[in-house]
Formats: structure tokens, sequence, C-alpha cells
């Protein structure tokens, strides 16, 4: 949303970016994710923490195989990252909305944001009670 509406990107989003990768990365190394190579793992876990190291995984495949890990990585990242673009300019008038309110709230329920992106304007100031609950 910030590249698109302010033509900048700013720490935030670089790190919404480096998670989306690394979700990405175990969905083909971990989860046997990718149409190109199947439904396999590639790395063996190493479950020794010395001096502050996190569980990492050591590599047990070829260099072939960490080209096809990072073309399939990049693809599934230009391809998520082009339909959310599309998903969002097909929805600025929703966005400059939920902008507008948090501007003004700072929060918003979830009924509120549900509100906006189903398009009913009624219910976008304070959330409606349900008279159900009402004793």
């Amino acid at each position: 949303a910030e590249a698109l509406v302010l033509n900048d990107v700013s720490t935030g989003a670089q790190n919404d970016l480096e998670r989306a990768s690394s979700i990405v990365r175990k969905m083909i190394t971990e989860y046997g994710m990718s149409e190109e190579l199947g439904p396999l793992t590639y790395g063996h876990k190493s479950e020794e923490v010395f001096l502050g190291r996190d569980i990492s995984r050591d590599r047990n495949y070829s260099d072939a195989i960490a080209y096809a890990i990072d073309k399939e990585a990049n693809l599934i990242m230009e391809n998520s990252y082009k339909k959310a673009e599309e998903i969002l300019k097909n929805n600025l008038d929703k966005l400059d909305q939920i902008a507008q309110k948090l501007m003004e709230k700072e929060t918003l329920e979830a009924e509120e944001f549900e509100a906006i992106l189903k398009g009913n304007a009624e219910s976008q100031g304070e959330p409606e009670k349900d008279e159900s609950l009402e004793g």
C-alpha cells in the first residue's frame, strides 16, 4: 500500500517483506509446497544451540537445487506482490476510507473494518449493538 500510494517503502514494510520471504522459503524447503521441486523437504534441522545461535538448517542439497529454490521463491513473491497490488488498486477508495478512519480514531474495531470493506457506509460509525445479547 505504501509503495502504491506514497511511492515509498518504510522500514515497517521492509520487515513485512523479510517475513514474507521467510515464509515462502519455509513453504518450499520445509513444507514441500513447491510445484517445481515437488513435495520434498530440503535441509536438515540443526538443533545444536551454541553461543546464542538459534536452531538452524544445514544445507544438504546441490547448487542446482539451491538455484531452483531461489527461482521458485522469487516467482512466488513476485506473483503475490502483483496480486496484492491489483487488489489494492481495485480498492483504493476503501483503502482511503480505512486510512481516514485510522487518522480520526487511531484504531478500528473488526466490525468497522469489515463494514468499510463491504461498502456499508451506514455501518462505518460505531459498531452496531447486537440486541439479541441485551437482557
